[in-house]
């Protein structure tokens, strides 16, 4: 990947910006969790409500702990041996988490990245993204750049080509409270 082009999304994020981008599996929008202006432009892009809550990526754990809080015991291994990787979990969000990223619920919806790029854009910018995938709600996930660009073109600020990861459906997601599997991969 270019440095060129990875300069310009994080550019375009720390400046409020939304972006598509690849993940594991299909084109994700995202734009930096703490800037409700470029989260409500997302969800307005999603046609998505709010109180759907959105889900964060991030390059580490360090990036991600200070907004959740880990499960204990045998639930807290299966979430820390499954990062990086293509697991989202649902675990408890610390006091003050923005409703506009948990829906309103005491919980948020978290993945260490190990896609190269997504992992990088995290890393560029310092923390967490908001990762949504790149469709209109409702609609199948978009998982080529050509596709992205004809519905999401005048939404973004930018897409930022790549390849995407290998999977066939985006990433499994899992309660971290309870252990249950709220979407298979």
């Amino acid at each position: 990947m270019s440095p060129i082009l990875l300069d310009k999304a994080t550019r375009i994020l720390l400046n409020g910006g939304l972006i598509a981008y690849p993940t594991e599996a299909v084109y994700g929008l995202g734009c930096l969790p703490g800037r409700q202006d470029a989260v409500e432009r997302l969800l307005t892009a999603k046609r998505r409500s709010w109180q759907k809550g959105l889900a964060l990526i991030a390059a580490n754990l360090e990036q991600i702990e200070p907004l959740i809080i880990l499960p204990e015991g045998v639930l807290r291994s299966e979430v820390l041996d499954s990062w990086p990787g293509p697991f989202t979990w649902v675990l408890d969000a610390r006091p003050g988490i923005p409703e506009w990223l948990s829906g309103g619920r005491h919980t948020l919806a978290v993945r260490i990245t190990a896609h190269p790029l997504a992992c990088e854009l995290c890393r560029r910018v310092g923390g967490p993204l908001v990762s949504t995938s790149a469709n209109r709600s409702g609609r199948p996930p978009l998982r080529h750049t050509l596709q992205v660009r004809r519905e999401f073109r005048s939404e973004t600020d930018y897409i930022l080509p790549g390849p995407l990861g290998g999977l066939e459906q985006p990433t499994t997601i899992r309660d971290g409270r309870t252990g249950a599997l709220l979407r298979n991969a």
